[in-house]
């Protein structure tokens, strides 16, 4: 199974604009569905439906309580199914985080990098080596890869930019 990130645009099968029963719906195709807060929308806490596969779990953010805004993949753990998520054609979770943070960097992107967490402002597009569980480590003691990736509409993450003088 491949899984796109668009960032401004969605993932594979689920576009940023989506219904919350579309989403449902075809979450439950990918595994069991949790649903947290079915038709909230508020500035602390809001809708998700999480897709629950054997291998990987995915957070759909319903931010308006109707629709997606946000989708964040969890890197896929081993099993029988062969996985990837890539972003263009690198597969996120298998680079370095360090590396892909170049890589993005040298392409031109935007990158803010606060150690467990980055972002790429001008996708939208926000990473994170935060782990639940033992992985390998890099030399600064941080997880070696990425654990999850965000995808989001434009300007998601306009608030960590400087202000404009």
């Amino acid at each position: 199974m491949d899984i796109d990130l668009e960032p401004a645009r969605g993932i594979t099968g689920f576009p940023l604009g989506m219904a919350a029963e579309d989403l449902k719906t075809a979450a439950a195709a990918l595994g069991r569905v949790k649903v947290k807060d079915e038709g909230l929308a508020g500035r602390f806490a809001y809708m998700k439906v999480t897709a629950l596969h054997e291998q990987f779990e995915i957070v759909f953010h319903l931010e308006d309580g109707r629709t997606l805004t946000a989708a964040e993949v969890w890197a896929p753990r081993p099993g029988p199914e062969r996985i990837t998520v890539r972003l263009g054609g690198t597969d996120v979770f298998a680079v370095p985080a360090r590396q892909l943070l170049d890589e993005l960097r040298a392409a031109g992107h935007t990158v803010v990098d606060r150690t467990q967490h980055a972002y790429v402002t001008d996708l939208p597009l926000g990473l994170t080596r935060t782990a639940g569980h033992d992985v390998p480590l890099d030399t600064d003691g941080q997880p070696l890869h990425f654990q999850a990736a965000l995808v989001a509409s434009p300007g998601y993450y306009d608030f960590l930019l400087p202000a404009a003088e």
